[in-house]
């Protein structure tokens, strides 16, 4: 409702509406890329996303996302937010957007969002998964999507080990020590999380309300490490208690990891 009294006030002028925001949902492939985020030298999916929205409405448009991707990471449900004079029908921005993006990049749908709209603070949670590849022998279909690991792993093992990380937690021993600044805060609310076998592929899923520097990654690492039973479910959830930058991991490599959904307090259609 505040969100709605917002955008009514913003986006009109004696009456007259002057601008509206847009929400996209993205999937990518991110094999190609050096990351969401725009970069000067580099091939990015906000690059992209920003050059197939001038060719589509003729206007220079600047994106915000909902979440930050590393280079080589993937999306199924990234959330991308723009403001736009265009007027165009919100099936010709889904279409007239995927005309122009190459194949590893599309818009699955769009959404008119109030003006006060912002796709990252305003997240609640965002949901990750990373996949390995639970096999002696690699696998051409799913290397650019799974971290292969040739010997077997205790998948319950791993999920029982997962029950230490959900609540709200210090993660600073999952946090990356390379590159960036360091964090504010490690202090992070995980909601769920669990690992699951799918075949040749195990699955580890989790939910927060945000994560730290390769938080996920560096977690599947030491998850790995107790389906190897290297280390015990004991000893995972004691990394927590150390609140050591980097200790936790190793740092798995980005393919493996894909960005599912971006989840708000209320629908897009709930916030007009």
């Amino acid at each position: 409702m505040v969100l709605g009294t917002v955008m009514s006030e913003a986006e009109k002028t004696g009456g007259v509406e002057t601008v509206i925001r847009m929400a996209l949902v993205v999937e990518y492939d991110g094999t190609a890329y050096y990351g969401s985020q725009l970069q000067a030298k580099h091939p990015t999916v906000q690059s992209e996303l920003e050059k197939a929205l001038s060719n589509l409405t003729d206007e220079r448009v600047r994106v915000s996302m909902a979440s930050r991707t590393d280079a080589g990471v993937h999306a199924r449900g990234q959330v991308v937010s723009f403001r736009t004079d265009d007027r165009l029908p919100l099936e010709a921005f889904i279409h007239g957007l995927n005309h122009y993006l190459s194949d590893d990049i599309s818009v699955r749908s769009a959404h008119k969002v109030p003006l006060a709209f912002n796709p990252r603070r305003m997240a609640a949670s965002r949901e990750y998964t990373y996949t390995m590849l639970n096999s002696g022998t690699r696998s051409p279909l799913t290397a650019r999507f799974a971290h292969r690991v040739a010997a077997n792993l205790d998948c319950a093992a791993m999920d029982r080990a997962c029950a230490t990380l959900v609540g709200v937690h210090d993660f600073a021993s999952f946090a990356s020590e390379i590159g960036g600044e360091p964090e504010k805060s490690t202090v992070r609310h995980v909601f769920q999380a669990g690992v699951q076998r799918n075949g040749e592929l195990v699955i580890f899923n989790i939910a927060a309300n945000a994560f730290v520097r390769h938080q996920v990654r560096s977690t599947a690492g030491a998850l790995v490490q107790v389906g190897l039973r290297k280390m015990s479910a004991e000893e995972f959830g004691c990394l927590l208690e150390r609140r050591q930058p980097g200790l936790a991991g190793p740092t798995l490599p980005a393919c493996g990891l894909c960005l599912e959904r971006v989840i708000y307090p209320c629908t897009f259609e709930e916030m007009r």
